[in-house]
């Protein structure tokens, strides 16, 4: 776990929303504005948010562009039965929230709510409470961008572009319940990402790399982190260079260990959420405790790892969040939730209610996402193999939620014939059913692995930062869409 800052969350963040110069919203206004608007709904919250946030890119050896922005603001949310009354302002100001008051308090006009159990206690620090902007000047980060050209381009002779980011936010939230309950959170996230592109013989391709987490600057920009990710990127360019369009068909995969687990996440971590489940829109819905999986597989969220990108320590609904046994030998054992599916579900909330900031009302999310080993070995797998894919990078995807379709890009892709990795190819999209592909699972590896810190999800326009994992697996088959002729 970070090294803790050794500040208090709720001392801070009352510093930042009531107590800062000219601040005219006091915590007694507020709790008492809040205790009205919610005085006949089942639940909801006031969330209070500061962000500060940052962006450097480099292209071509200069500075392309560079921002730094602040936002600040807060939420007012009343849940009445299955309804919510939502509304934000980009100010923390009594006069506003007194308006956002008169907005959402309708909801629940002539509504006996029954006010739902606050969140229980919070997690331990997942993190360091401190502002990554705060340990580590402007200059030293365009410096290190600088680095980063200077060496990918001394590192091959191919190399035609290089392209390289960081970014960074440091987020405070406080969350405040009618019931007197407040929750407090101070996050920091950051992230590196390189892109290479190489040419030969009149033929250009790209490789990339990213890594980021929960802490501040010095992880990514390192000199031992940004050179393992130049090469990582000039490695995937390199392979691609002497890459051949992929076959088409259906036939045997091999997903490698950590990042692939995308497709986890996509295919079959987005069914899992309470809402669609509740609203049956799910191909997962109704079947709880029955067998979805083939055995071995078994499936958790957990919000609780430290410093990684999808974790917290409380969700941006107040619970703590945890370790959800999604699927467990095969058998579907749980679902995400929110504070709103969890109670009109019978269920206790997970820890999984998120929103991308003030302006967004929560819903059930996913934090980190993973599939957890087996017994075999990445080597048994492809020996397994007369003719298939093995899948070691993806790029882009999209799935539909109520059939469970998906469609996945490999960036990084290759040939296996006669239980050997041969040719590198390109232009493989893998096409399937989640819950089908869950019972194709034949062999799970004994090395499970975490992606590098650099997923988004999106849902209903939202985006929040995820995590996913898993070990290298082998599927019996998937459709494979290529560009062979």
């Amino acid at each position: 776990m970070s090294a803790s800052s050794g500040l208090n969350p709720l001392a801070t963040t009352d510093a930042l929303f009531f107590d800062r110069p000219g601040a005219t919203l006091d915590r007694d206004t507020a709790a008492r504005l809040l205790g009205g608007a919610l005085a006949n709904a089942d639940d909801g919250e006031l969330f209070l948010e500061y962000r500060e946030s940052e962006q450097i890119s480099l292209d071509d050896g200069r500075i392309r562009s560079a921002g730094f922005d602040t936002s600040y603001g807060f939420g007012l949310r009343a849940v009445a039965g299955e309804a919510t009354g939502f509304a934000h302002a980009g100010e923390i100001s009594e006069e506003a929230l007194r308006r956002a008051v008169t907005s959402v308090s309708a909801i629940a006009a002539g509504h006996s709510g029954t006010a739902a159990e606050p969140p229980r206690a919070s997690n331990a620090r997942l993190y360091t409470e401190a502002n990554p902007f705060a340990a580590m000047d402007f200059g030293t980060r365009t410096g290190v961008l600088a680095e980063i050209d200077t060496y990918a381009r001394g590192a091959d002779s191919r190399v035609r572009q290089v392209m390289a980011s960081i970014t960074g936010e440091w987020q405070a939230v406080q969350i405040m319940r009618a019931d007197g309950v407040r929750v407090a959170d101070l996050r920091p996230l950051v992230r590196l990402n390189v892109s290479v592109v190489v040419e030969q013989d009149g033929r250009r391709e790209t490789g990339s790399f990213g890594t980021g987490g929960r802490y501040d600057y010095a992880h990514v920009t390192g000199e031992a982190v940004w050179r393992a990710a130049v090469d990582e990127a000039l490695r995937q360019a390199l392979v691609n260079l002497d890459s051949r369009p992929a076959p088409a068909g259906e036939m045997p995969i091999v997903l490698g260990p950590g990042w692939p687990g995308i497709l986890l996440h996509e295919a079959i971590g987005h069914g899992l959420e309470g809402d669609f489940n509740r609203k049956q829109t799910s191909a997962f819905a109704g079947l709880m405790n029955q067998r979805i999986a083939s055995p071995g597989v078994t499936v958790v969220d957990d919000g609780t790892i430290p410093d990684r990108r999808g974790s917290l320590t409380v969700d941006d609904e107040g619970t703590p969040t945890s370790r959800t046994v999604l699927i467990e030998d095969g058998y579907l054992r749980g679902y995400l939730q929110d504070r709103l599916n969890a109670r009109l579900m019978g269920v206790r909330p997970t820890g999984n209610g998120r929103r991308q900031s003030y302006a967004h009302a929560p819903m059930p999310r996913m934090t980190n996402t993973i599939m957890l080993g087996g017994d075999s070995t990445a080597e048994e797998m492809i020996r397994s193999v007369k003719k298939g894919l093995y899948a070691v990078n993806f790029g882009g995807g999209q799935v539909d939620i109520t059939s469970g379709k998906f469609v996945f890009s490999a960036s990084e892709a290759y040939l296996i014939e006669d239980g050997k990795v041969t040719a590198p190819v390109k232009g493989a999209t893998l096409i399937g059913n989640g819950p089908d592909a869950l019972t194709k699972v034949e062999m799970i590896g004994n090395d499970p692995g975490l992606d590098p810190g650099i997923g988004t999800c999106g849902k209903n326009g939202q985006g929040v930062p995820v995590g996913v994992g898993q070990p290298t697996l082998k599927l019996a088959g998937l459709t494979v869409g290529g560009t062979a002729a």
